[in-house]
């Protein structure tokens, strides 16, 4: 039996009332980005990757467009070490990309961090040390003054080691377990380290404020970086990062809340991959500021190339339904869905829109390099004719009546049912071909002479076959295919009245074939569907006419 009562609350609000942050109802700027993949995303892998799977990561990130990214933990293994100085001593980190470190702020380790980035051209030492109340009773075991000077003796030694190493410095420092803590007492850590650093324009500072573990609902957390933000020291020359994590699944919701609550950049991972149930998700977080209009200034053009190296560097999977990168997230197999998009894409191209509005997808696919054909219109049992004319007419040029796409839906949809699988643009042009189009059995058209009479309308000679036997009939009609028409009905006694006729070119060319679409009502008031293709439109007309009638 579940007790929920063994649980309380684990989380602080400010001593103040912070609610500012609600009275905004957008970000509209990207923050600074730090990607924490090759650290905090690699300590969570069940393989960490090797030196050239983290190269190779290092070289994607720097392509989407990260200008801060962090490489490692140096002084806790060997491979982060020889990573560290790989892409310092190879000249592998570019003009405008500072790597990051991390540390405790324990000294040993401090100085063994400091020996790895010497040289490095650009580097944030992270120094970090846990300030929640669970930490200090149970872990530390050691009085709010004690954990204060823990971080202040390490903000100290960073100061002076920076001075005596060679490279360019900047610093940051995370109170770990922020969520977990008293924000006044957090604040108290804070300031005193800035008071040690003293920040100035030049040389901004970093506060990192970490959800190193969800406690509260993202409300919560807004207020509590709100409270950082306005009562911190040197705030003008601070930089308030986020470093959200995602065990109540809010990752997102609690990082661009904190955005709103005045913080300046984030800490994450691509498709949030981080301990436990994993850091926030930087892909996400970026491509919804670019779904309200806001530049992320991160490129995910190439959502399936960027999928495919993360996977291989990994061992991860990016779900299929992961927001933006997943490969059906952009998927319609319901109907409705499909018609609606069908008929959403059509109305852009008709009022030729700049802006995006198309029903069930907030972005345009394209964007992230999807393709529509195989990322958006999905056909199985679930699908309807929206969906499966849409197919036949971008990707094969085929523009159905209304009805006979009903029909054509339907066709798909039994195939689909009984074979249990999805149908591919390709086996839905198949289908289209073998159940309508140009059909010549049991009826079959040879030969047809047209004359024009008298005082208006068409006589004709027909010869046609019905199961081996052969005849020529004449009739008269308003219209050439109304007079064959005629001939077959008076042939074999056919019952039916012709619906509907349409045409269209298949190509933009004088020699391109043509197609046309004859619907004829049988006696009991349904619709019988048939489709020709030559480069004769009399000829497809005929041939469509001839389809429907054997398709009765």
């Amino acid at each position: 039996m579940m007790d929920a009562k063994k649980y309380r609350r684990q989380y602080y609000m400010p001593p103040v009332k912070c609610m500012k942050w609600a009275e905004k109802d957008a970000i509209d700027k990207a923050p600074v980005w730090c990607s924490v993949d090759l650290r905090d995303g690699n300590q969570a892998l069940v393989i960490p990757m090797s030196l050239e799977q983290k190269i190779t990561f290092f070289k994607l990130l720097v392509n989407i467009g990260f200008k801060e990214i962090e490489v490692g933990f140096p002084a806790a293994s060997e491979t982060e070490y020889t990573f560290l100085r790989t892409l310092i001593e190879q000249n592998l980190i570019p003009d405008d990309v500072t790597i990051q470190v991390l540390t405790q702020a324990r000294e040993h380790i401090i100085r063994k961090t400091f020996e790895a980035v010497k040289g490095a051209p650009r580097a944030i030492v992270h120094v970090y040390n846990s300030t929640s109340v669970s930490q200090r009773e149970q872990v530390f075991k050691k009085s709010k003054e004690e954990i204060l000077k823990i971080a202040v003796d390490g903000a100290k030694l960073l100061k002076d080691l920076a001075d005596e190493t060679e490279g360019n410095f900047r610093f940051e420092y995370s109170p770990e377990s922020f969520t977990g803590t008293e924000p006044e007492y957090a604040l108290e850590v804070c300031n005193a380290v800035l008071d040690v650093w003293k920040p100035t324009p030049d040389k901004k500072a970093i506060i990192n404020l970490p959800v190193t573990v969800e406690h509260s609902m993202p409300h919560v957390y807004a207020s509590q970086i709100e409270y950082m933000c306005e009562n911190m020291k040197y705030r003008e020359n601070v930089v308030v990062s986020l470093h959200p994590h995602n065990d109540r699944g809010c990752g997102v919701a609690d990082s661009e809340m904190g955005l709103l609550a005045g913080a300046d950049r984030i800490e994450g991972t691509l498709f949030g991959n981080g301990e436990r149930t994993g850091n926030v998700d930087i892909v996400t977080l970026g491509m919804n500021m670019y779904s309200q209009g806001v530049d992320p200034c991160l490129d995910f053009s190439d959502m399936p190339h960027i999928c495919e190296v993360y996977e291989e560097c990994t061992g991860m999977k990016v779900d299929e339904r992961s927001p933006y990168s997943g490969a059906l997230v952009f998927a319609a197999f319901s109907g409705s869905h499909q018609d609606a998009i069908a008929k959403g894409m059509h109305w852009r191209e008709e009022k030729n829109l700049s802006q995006w509005t198309v029903p069930y997808l907030p972005i345009d696919p394209k964007d992230v390099g999807r393709n529509y054909d195989a990322d958006v219109i999905r056909i199985n049992s679930q699908s309807g004719k929206g969906g499966v004319g849409y197919i036949l007419e971008t990707k094969f040029g085929l523009n159905l009546p209304p009805k006979m796409r009903e029909a054509m839906g339907y066709a798909a949809k039994a195939v689909s049912d009984h074979k249990h699988k999805e149908l591919y643009p390709a086996e839905i042009y198949a289908l289209f071909k073998s159940t309508f189009e140009n059909v010549t059995e049991p009826y079959s058209i040879q030969e047809v002479h047209f004359k024009q009479k008298d005082g208006g309308g068409i006589s004709t000679e027909v010869t046609s076959s019905f199961r081996g036997k052969t005849i020529v009939t004449e009739a008269t009609g308003n219209g050439r295919l109304d007079a064959v028409s005629n001939a077959l009905k008076k042939a074999y006694e056919l019952k039916y009245s012709l619906e509907t006729y349409q045409e269209h070119a298949l190509e933009r060319s004088s020699k391109s074939k043509a197609i046309a679409y004859v619907g004829i009502r049988k006696p009991d008031g349904s619709l019988s569907w048939g489709a020709g293709v030559d480069a004769d439109i009399i000829r497809a007309s005929i041939d469509a006419l001839v389809t429907a009638i054997n398709n009765r």
